[in-house]
């Protein structure tokens, strides 16, 4: 009997079974799909050695007018903008005290101060910076107080304490924010309260990596009534921490999902070192006294250069917010906010559902999500400046960071659906939906988060799998392949190449990592391999009532990007006897390449002798290194009698 081609359709399909599925693709991970064949993703390396605390959510490139680039990145414990590979610290301040309102005690013979200081309004784990004290008198010196700490524990509302260090940065916090440093001893000298010029800057206070039962987005029932209807929130750090921002021109407007809105002016900020903190919009200097001071989410509207804010407060009620409110700036202009006929700036409010989502800006209008309608925001021009339609009611979305927009397409994962808006709202038709959302924490959906990989036509969601409290798992839709395919990373926020050459995304560890770049896991040192594979569904001859004898495997791949000398992949041919059974017979080859060989020059056949009534081919790779695109192999296939 001729050689039989193994070609098979692009993309995994977990909607049916392997056997049904027969000429498809069945499981993977690390593998993509680009002119209906499949290859190994590329690798990703560390953007720096330099880390940041807390879990990222939000990245956001930008360039200055001085062509410095910077990313933007908001975790739950600070606000960060990097250059150059070093993460800058320019989180907000919410108060800083007059001198002489904070005072410290010792205890002989323990690490632990307490911090007096009349309504500090902290939370565990916020962080204050110390200046203009004095030394406690023995071991507790200035140096000592006079720099920042994370609050460790509050006594009551006038007190909380800190763990005396010696280090001059936060080295010792880890990045779920637990803190362990150096401590310094307080000794029987230090009897003082570090005198009347005590000054504490306190930074705007922390939120949440994971989302609590009870409080926040979908408590209760999930998805009952309004969004996150099930329980009032008790406090700022009740939430996941989410962050929204973009760039004024070379400045930033930065935004705490429910919190402040916040300005960074670049060329005052990074005259100094370390570079100046964002403050409060309504703080500028000429802001307006209508200018907004709450919000779930900030945007510029890059066609006519407004300021949008999302869920604020209303120009008449200053400090209220309005989930369903959206409020625009005058033109260009991030001071003026009261609505006059001089100006273009004014309001709108959505009139179906509860809460707005999330936001996402296309080129010909921006898509305002609710939590179950979505509506269309696009620029008139004057005198109404913006007007909104009602696009779709009864439709979900798994969190405000779930959606993306390519071109004038805006997909995103909702909570049990992929959708498409391209004019009008459609569901995805996803060959792997079932495998997704069956291994899911709901519990923790507001982590959901997305980014485009446009270098290969590629929508990753990253996601938490059903026995996970933080995101391991991704799903890929290949818009140009029409394809699906899956695996397992950690990844809390990605941006797709543009400033830089490659997409940034953000690791659990604390580090930024280029990706598509090199063939391994950058994350170590050296880098360790990419473990990536791929299996088919079953396989049979005719209805699968006869046995097939498989005796020989010609490859076809090509290793071509491959940085090992000889790289090499597994090709595996597996047999069973019936559908539902395990595989009785598999035989596993090497195919390699010579450091001397052409691309295309490797194993030219590989002799096995298999038996069963289906079979299934897989080919993986677990080597430094090795980079490869599947083409057709060929397999030698002949009925072998029906027992």
């Amino acid at each position: 009997m001729p050689l039989t081609k193994l070609q098979f359709r692009p993309g995994v399909n977990r909607e049916t079974t392997s056997y049904t599925n027969e000429g498809g693709w069945y499981d993977c991970d690390k593998v993509r799909f680009q002119a209906g064949t499949p290859e190994k993703i590329g690798g990703w390396q560390k953007v720096s050695g330099s880390s940041f605390l807390g879990t990222s959510r939000a990245l956001h490139p930008f360039v200055s007018l001085a062509g410095n680039r910077y990313v933007g990145n908001g975790t739950h414990l600070k606000y960060y903008v990097e250059e150059g590979g070093g993460f800058n610290d320019i989180t907000p301040l919410r108060k800083t005290t007059s001198a002489g309102e904070v005072t410290f005690s010792a205890t002989n013979g323990s690490s632990t101060l307490t911090v007096t200081d009349a309504n500090h309004g902290c939370l565990v784990n916020d962080f204050v910076t110390f200046s203009g004290a004095a030394s406690l008198g023995g071991a507790i010196t200035a140096a000592v107080l006079n720099q920042e700490y994370q609050i460790q524990g509050l006594l009551d509302t006038n007190r909380y304490t800190i763990v005396a260090r010696a280090q001059a940065i936060l080295s010792n916090i880890t990045l779920d924010g637990t803190y362990s440093p150096t401590p310094v001893t307080a000794n029987s000298s230090d009897t003082g309260n570090g005198g009347s010029s005590v000054v504490g800057a306190y930074q705007v206070q922390v939120g949440l990596d994971t989302t609590v039962a009870g409080t926040g987005w979908g408590a209760g029932t999930f998805g009952r009534g309004g969004w996150g209807s099930g329980a009032s929130l008790i406090a700022i750090g009740d939430t996941l921490r989410i962050w929204t921002h973009d760039n004024f021109g070379e400045d930033l407007i930065i935004n705490i999902r429910n919190g402040g809105i916040y300005y960074w002016d670049e060329s005052v900020a990074t005259l100094t070192s370390p570079y100046g903190r964002a403050v409060e919009l309504s703080d500028l200097a000429g802001a307006d006294s209508t200018t907004p001071t709450i919000a779930k989410q900030v945007m510029i509207s890059d066609r006519d250069s407004h300021i949008l804010v999302f869920g604020c407060d209303s120009q008449d009620n200053i400090g209220v917010q309005d989930p369903l409110l959206i409020r625009f700036s005058d033109q260009q202009n991030p001071l003026v906010w009261a609505s006059q006929a001089t100006n273009t700036a004014g309001d709108l409010r959505i009139g179906t559902g509860s809460e707005i989502i999330t936001a996402v800006e296309t080129r010909q209008q921006i898509l305002v999500f609710t939590d179950r309608s979505l509506h269309a925001l696009q620029y008139l021009g004057p005198p109404f400046t913006f007007g909104i339609s009602l696009i779709s009611e009864n439709l979900t979305i798994a969190s405000p960071l779930a959606a993306i927009a390519v071109d004038d397409m805006v997909y995103w994962m909702g909570e049990d659906a992929f959708y498409v808006y391209s004019g009008q709202v459609q569901k995805l038709p996803c060959s792997v939906r079932s495998y997704i959302f069956d291994d899911f924490n709901v519990g923790q959906i507001e982590k959901v988060t997305t980014g485009v990989n446009s270098s290969y036509s590629e929508i990753w969601w990253f996601y938490p799998s059903a026995d996970s409290e933080n995101i391991d798992r991704y799903v890929i839709f290949n818009y140009v392949e029409n394809a699906w395919y899956y695996g397992a990373l950690t990844r809390s926020a990605w941006i797709d190449r543009g400033i830089a050459p490659y997409p940034i995304a953000a690791g659990l560890d604390g580090y930024l990592y280029y990706h598509e770049f090199g063939n391994d896991d950058g994350s170590a040192n050296p880098p360790s391999a990419i473990a990536s594979y791929i299996e088919s569904s079953q396989m049979s001859i005719g209805a699968g009532e006869d046995f097939v004898l498989l005796t020989r495997l010609i490859p076809d791949i090509t290793f071509e990007g491959s940085s090992a000398s000889s790289p090499a992949v597994s090709m595996t041919l597996e047999t069973r006897p019936f559908p539902g059974a395990n595989y009785t017979s598999a035989t596993s080859n090497t195919v390699t390449r010579s450091a001397t060989a052409p691309v295309e020059q490797f194993t030219e056949q590989v002799f096995v002798r298999l038996r069963g009534r289906s079979f299934a081919f897989k080919i993986n790779s677990s080597a430094t290194g090795v980079e490869w695109r599947l083409g057709t192999p060929r397999v030698d296939i002949r009925p072998d009698g029906r027992r």
